[in-house]
């Protein structure tokens, strides 16, 4: 059936939206042009949306195109403003921006204490980085954690293994901002940010395998995120797995891939490998790389290999990408070693990539979702 008019002016206001945002600002022949409407439809789009508040004019063409289609029409950037935060477990990360993604405003602190002190202090750094922004209210937050996050309520379900201040955030930004909250287990932000700017960028199907204080994986297939039934989808860090000697268990992930794989056993290789005690693992597996300390690459990129190659087995993703903090230090040199492994153990082709973002691909992804939500909202009918 043919759309109705005020569908049909909905969807052209959406499209036409879409182009600024894509393109930055247009004049309204420009708009014309990419969006085939006539003269007269454009005319109507172009009131509509500026007395709606969407967009304005921020500058003309050029002097030699005087008169109306001249003007340079943008989107209204400050009509909403956006936070986005990474929570850890013993700290948070917070970035404030308008609606095109222009970041006015960021800041990082520990965050440790009981459950609501340790709330009161990550809600206070949010309200306080938005001032500093000269932003007086928040239209959309969305908030990245480890965890599962149950689909059914969108909430971070209970776990004993992650600080309890971690399921009360939301709430209390809820109770405390008038703004749109949203939760997301962190590695699907990270992959969310990884296809949209980083190493996934030309892949509509792949897994990112999350490679920090904890491991986990991101299931992107034919463009689309998979949760899975309970929000589990990627947890495999509870993956069993040889060499461990134990299994894992439902109320923990000791003695599966988490045990290989997780920052704590890279530090403890990295010792067995005479690496520098104090450091990090994303700082090991970096002078690793940097000293040509190829031995301790090749160990690692052998326990990689066993989680990308049961992610392969079962999803056959064609790609790979090697996230958070220690895939972006192991770069190239990592993900060669872990390709070649897993061209030894599996006869399904599998392309492996390191992360172009790394551990800052959680607060980019969450930002990402906090635009793309005030963007469906805001340029969607009655917007």
């Amino acid at each position: 059936m043919p759309a109705s008019p005020s569908t049909a002016r909905a969807i052209n206001d959406r499209l036409a939206l879409r182009l600024l945002q894509r393109e930055g600002p247009l004049t309204a022949n420009q708009l014309k042009q990419l969006t085939g409407l006539s003269r007269p439809s454009v005319a109507d789009l172009v009131e509509r949306l500026q007395g709606s508040g969407l967009i304005a004019v921020v500058g003309e063409a050029g002097a030699q195109r005087r008169g109306p289609n001249a003007r340079l029409y943008g989107i209204v950037a400050d009509r909403a403003h956006l936070a986005a935060l990474d929570v850890r477990t013993g700290g948070v990360s917070v970035v404030v921006t308008d609606l095109l993604g222009a970041v006015l405003a960021e800041a990082s602190a520990p965050i440790g204490g009981g459950t609501g002190p340790a709330v009161d202090r990550a809600v206070a750094l949010v309200e306080r980085t938005a001032r500093d922004g000269g932003v007086q209210r928040l239209h959309t937050v969305a908030i990245g954690a480890p965890g599962l996050v149950d689909p059914a309520t969108g909430e971070l379900r209970d776990t004993t293994s992650l600080p309890a201040w971690h399921r009360g955030l939301a709430g209390a930004l809820q109770e405390r901002l008038p703004a749109r909250v949203l939760v997301e287990n962190e590695t699907n932000l990270a992959a969310r940010a990884e296809q949209r700017d980083g190493a996934a960028h030309d892949r509509d199907t792949f897994v990112l395998l999350w490679l920090g204080e904890g491991v986990g994986a991101a299931v992107v297939l034919d463009g689309t995120l998979r949760r899975g039934a309970s929000g589990g989808t990627g947890e495999i860090g509870f993956l069993p797995v040889p060499g461990t000697h134990v299994l894992p268990s439902a109320t923990g992930c000791e003695g599966g891939f988490h045990s290989l794989a997780c920052a704590a056993a890279l530090r403890d290789l990295g010792a067995e490998h005479g690496l520098a005690a104090g450091l990090d693992a994303a700082d090991m597996v970096r002078r690793a790389v940097g000293s040509g300390q190829g031995a301790f690459l090749d160990a690692a990129a052998d326990r990689v290999a066993v989680g990308a190659a049961a992610m392969a087995a079962i999803l056959d993703p064609g790609c790979v990408v090697l996230g958070g903090e220690v895939g972006r230090a192991g770069g190239d040199a990592l993900a060669t070693r872990v390709a070649d492994r897993l061209s030894v153990m599996s006869p399904l082709h599998t392309e492996v990539r390191a992360s172009v973002l790394g551990g800052a691909a959680v607060l980019r992804g969450a930002l990402l979702r906090a635009r793309d939500a005030a963007q469906d909202e805001l340029f969607g009918p009655g917007g």
